[in-house]
Parts: C-alpha cells; sequence; structure tokens
C-alpha cells in the first residue's frame, strides 16, 4: 500500500489558480490569483512548497508569500492513494476557532477547500482554490447543480482512522431524487442506511431532520460544502466537501468527529453515477 509521503508527492507540480472568499450563504467574495509549486528535492526525499498570492494581478509583486520544505508527512494529515487529501482541527474546543482543509487532483487539475468555524463554534467563512496545472490546458468544471446530483450513485469509501487502526474499504450506493423544491436522499455503505429530505433553496439545500442540522452549498467548478451552521464539543458531526470533476464522476471527502469533539476518521468516496 503507498505511503502518506507518496499519496502527497501526487500533488507536486506548478498550480496556478485562485483564492474565493465563500460566505455561509454561499455568497462568492473577492478572488485573489495564486501561484503554488510543489517540488522535489534530493531525489524527492523533500519536497520545497512556495505560495504566492497576488491581490494586485499575476503582473505585479505577490502581497504574500509561503514557503516550507517538508521531509515527511504525519498520520493526521491524511493523503489517500489517489493524492487526495484531509487535514484540520483534531479538536473542538471551548473558545477555539476549528478548521478543515480538503484537497483534490485529478490530472491537470487541483481543487482546495477550506471551512472555518469562530470560537462560538457558527460556521464563519469558506475558500475555495481552483488550481490548474502550469502549461495546459485544463478548463474548470460549470458551477454544481442540483440536476447533476439526481440518480444512482455507486462507489468506494476508503476511510482513515485517527487512533491508528486499519483503514477500509467498503462499497457505497446513493439515490437522490427530485419532487418540487425537495431533494430525497438514501444511501447505504458497510451494512448501514441513512435517509433524508433537504429542502432547495437557490444555491443552498437545508437538511432539517439531520442532527445537527446541515446545509449543502453548490458552488463554483462542481464544488459542494456541507456543513452544520453550527458544532459542539458534546455532540458528534462531520463536515464534507465534494468535486464533480466530470459528468457523472465525483469524489467526496467526509471529515468526522466524535461525541467528545475529536476527530475519529477521514473519509473518501470515490464514485460514478450509473443512472441519471
Amino acid at each position: 500500500m503507498s505511503s502518506n509521503w507518496d499519496n502527497f508527492r501526487k500533488n507536486l507540480g506548478e498550480w496556478h489558480g485562485s483564492f474565493t472568499s465563500v460566505m455561509p450563504t454561499g455568497e462568492l467574495g473577492p478572488s485573489v490569483p495564486s501561484i503554488l509549486v510543489l517540488e522535489d528535492v534530493e531525489g524527492g526525499r523533500r519536497v520545497r512548497f512556495q505560495l504566492r498570492r497576488f491581490a494586485q494581478g499575476l503582473d505585479a509583486p505577490p502581497t504574500s508569500q509561503l514557503e516550507q520544505e517538508y521531509s515527511s508527512i504525519g498520520h493526521l494529515n491524511v493523503f489517500f492513494p489517489n493524492g487526495t487529501f484531509s487535514k484540520g482541527s483534531l479538536q473542538v474546543a471551548p473558545f477555539a476557532e476549528f478548521g478543515a482543509e480538503y484537497g483534490f487532483v485529478q490530472g491537470n487539475r487541483r481543487l482546495r477547500f477550506v471551512q472555518l468555524y469562530d470560537k462560538d463554534q457558527h460556521l464563519q467563512s469558506m475558500t475555495l482554490i481552483r488550481e490548474f496545472r502550469a502549461g495546459t490546458d485544463a478548463q474548470e468544471q460549470p458551477p454544481l447543480t442540483v440536476e447533476q446530483l439526481l440518480g444512482e450513485w455507486q462507489g468506494t469509501a476508503y476511510t482513515v482512522y485517527a487512533d491508528g487502526r486499519p483503514s477500509t474499504e467498503v462499497t457505497t450506493h446513493l439515490r437522490i431524487q427530485q419532487e418540487g423544491n425537495q431533494l430525497f436522499y438514501h444511501a447505504a455503505w458497510a451494512g448501514q442506511e441513512l435517509q433524508g429530505t433537504a429542502v432547495i433553496d437557490g444555491c443552498c439545500l437545508h437538511f432539517q431532520d439531520t442532527d445537527p442540522p446541515k446545509q449543502l452549498l453548490l458552488l463554483p467548478d462542481g464544488t459542494s460544502s456541507l456543513t452544520p451552521l453550527q458544532i459542539s464539543f458534546r455532540h458528534p458531526f462531520s463536515v464534507e466537501v465534494g468535486w464533480l470533476w466530470a459528468k457523472g464522476r465525483r469524489q467526496r471527502v467526509i471529515r468526522s468527529y466524535g461525541e467528545r469533539g475529536e476527530w475519529v476518521s477521514a473519509t473518501l468516496v470515490v464514485e460514478s453515477c450509473l443512472h441519471p
């Protein structure tokens, strides 16, 4: 099985993109151009990371620059075999901010997303990061729509656990249907079934029958963000980001937290739509 380090290196390259702020309502804020370089050093024994952002455009000097070198990746930063990754807070704590970051890589495209909660555990802001390998004609996906989610989805879920127990791999099945302004879903994996309803309100889907209540934002580049509006260190919850990287082809990453607010696992779901 490939190592976390090998999986991390599947993100190597020069990536041109942008950082776009996203409000909890789904409204988009300003976008800032960026150039990210991940390159091997010493024959792959280390990786150099350089991120530059350009508030005044790529022709102007960068307004921020960050450089780091890595020789290893801790197991708490989870990189899956296809290069997709998940990292974030290990614990929800009183009066402390909480955050999660997700990254997907597919050929000459990368998509990253950040979710941030304030010190009162309310969803505060998000950031959508769309990246394209330099020198290629990689294209952005259209904004995600409800219609693109409908149908029968089948895939595989790969789960890595925070306590170090062996990772698992199970088959998944998801059915999504629409009636009027309501969305109905039925999910099954590892012998468990889950079903529910969401109310469609523009680019936002409200799930009231989950505990805690959640919302799904439909965003540019085939992106979705599924979060509670408020989290608690006394109640289990999960946060999720999905990327429809091609028609009928989707990846989702789910970070799960336990009843004491502790990080429990990270799951990558790779799925295809069988019957739209």
